[in-house]
C-alpha cells in the first residue's frame, strides 16, 4: 500500500474498532471462555480483511505484507481487544509461508485468510522462548509448549521444534491443551502437551533460521501493539488531567504534570518511529534487522512500561481500581515486557 492508502486503512480499522472494541465489550469478551468478540473478529476478518493482509493473492490473501499486519496489531493494542490477530493472522500466518512449503500453504492458509480458521504457534518451553518445548522423532511430538496465544481457542497447531515446522490439530492423539492463568486478563494463554503425537511436517528448510526470524517477527509485532496501547494511555491520561480540577484549576495545566505528559508524548513518538521502521526492515529483508527489531523491542517495551506507570499516577486513586482502564493497560505492559523473551543485542557484522 502507499502512504494515503495505510492511511486510509488505518482509519477504517481505528473506526471499526471505536464503535465495537469498547471497554465495556473488552470486559465481557475477558469474562467468557473464548476470550475475545467472536462477532468482532469476524467484521474484522470480513469488512477490513485484517486476517488476508500478509497472505499473497493465490491463496486467498489481500497480498499485502507485515508493514499493514503490524499496523492492524498496533491499533487493538490500543483497545487491549483479545482477537486473534498476533497469534493467528501474523505469527501463525509467518511461520507457514517462512516454512517455504506450497502444498502447505495452498491447504492451510485460504481458511486463515478468511479467519473462518485460526492459528497457534507452539514454541517456548518453561523457561521461555530460547527453547522449544517439544521435540520431533519418527513423525511424532512430545513435550509441551508453553504460553501459547490462544491455544485452548485455535483449530489448528503449528507447533515449532528443533527439528523444523509441524502441524497438527487439538483433537490429535496424545494432545492435552490446559488454559493457563496470566496477569494480563485480556490475553487468553495455554500449554499444550503432546504425547507421540502423529504431526505432519512443514518445509524443509533451515529450523534455527526459521526460528530466528519469527522471533523477530513475534518482537516487531509486540512493539507495534506497545505503541498503540501506549499512544492510547498518553490520550486518557491527557483526558483526565483536561477534566479534572484541583485548586480551581485543571490539573493539566499545572507545570510539572505538563512535563510529565511531555515527556510521555515524546517517548510514544519515538517509539512509533521504531516500531515502524522495524517492521519495514522486516517487509524489505533489510541488512540492518536484527538491530532494527532489537531497538524496536527494548524501546517499545520501556515506553510502555514508563506511560503505563505514569498513566496511574497521574489518574491517582480511581486508576487502581478494577473499574477504570488504566489497570488493564499497566498489565498489558508488564506482560508483553517477557512475551516472546527481551534477548540479547545483535553483535555488529
Amino acid at each position: 500500500m502507499t502512504s494515503n492508502e495505510l492511511l486510509e486503512f488505518r482509519t477504517s480499522v481505528r473506526a471499526l474498532l471505536s464503535k465495537h472494541a469498547t471497554p465495556a465489550a473488552l470486559r465481557t469478551a475477558m469474562d467468557s471462555e473464548l476470550g475475545y468478540d467472536p462477532k468482532l473478529w469476524t467484521m474484522l476478518c470480513e469488512q477490513v480483511g485484517v486476517a488476508a493482509l500478509a497472505i499473497p493473492e493465490e491463496w486467498g490473501g489481500a497480498g499485502a505484507g507485515l508493514v499493514e499486519s503490524l499496523m492492524v496489531v498496533g491499533e487493538l493494542g490500543a483497545t487491549l481487544a483479545g482477537v486473534p490477530m498476533l497469534g493467528s493472522a501474523v505469527l501463525g500466518v509467518q511461520a507457514i509461508l517462512l516454512a517455504g512449503d506450497e502444498q502447505a500453504c495452498e491447504r492451510l492458509l485460504p481458511d486463515l485468510a478468511e479467519g473462518s480458521r485460526t492459528a497457534a504457534l507452539c514454541w517456548a518451553d518453561a523457561a521461555g522462548w530460547d527453547s522449544p518445548g517439544v521435540r520431533s522423532a519418527d513423525g511424532k511430538l512430545d513435550g509441551t509448549a508453553h504460553y501459547v496465544l490462544h491455544g485452548a481457542q485455535a483449530e489448528l497447531l503449528l507447533v515449532l521444534t528443533d527439528e523444523g515446522l509441524f502441524e497438527t490439530t487439538p483433537e490429535a492423539a496424545g494432545v492435552t491443551v490446559t488454559p493457563t492463568p496470566a496477569l494480563d486478563p485480556t490475553r487468553k494463554l495455554a500449554s499444550i502437551s503432546f504425547t507421540g503425537t502423529p504431526a505432519t511436517p512443514i518445509g524443509t528448510g533451515d529450523p534455527a533460521a526459521l526460528r530466528d526470524r519469527l522471533r523477530e517477527i513475534a518482537w516487531a509485532a509486540v512493539a507495534a501493539e506497545q505503541v498503540g496501547a501506549a499512544r492510547r494511555c498518553l490520550d486518557m491520561t491527557v483526558e483526565y488531567t483536561a477534566s479534572r480540577v484541583q485548586f480551581g484549576r485543571p490539573i493539566g495545566s499545572f507545570q510539572a504534570l505538563k512535563h510529565r505528559m511531555a515527556d510521555m508524548y515524546v517517548l510514544v513518538e519515538s517509539a512509533e518511529s521504531t516500531a515502524l521502521a522495524a517492521a519495514q526492515a522486516l517487509a524489505e529483508d533489510s541488512a540492518t534487522v536484527a538491530e532494527d527489531v532489537y531497538v524496536a523491542r527494548r524501546h517499545c517495551t520501556e515506553t510502555f512500561s514508563h506511560v503505563a506507570a505514569e498513566t496511574i499516577q497521574l489518574h491517582g486513586g480511581i486508576a487502581i481500581t478494577w473499574e477504570h482502564d488504566a489497570h488493564l493497560y499497566f498489565k498489558r505492559a508488564h506482560a508483553t515486557a517477557e512475551l516472546f523473551g527481551t534477548g540479547r543485542r545483535p553483535m555488529a557484522a
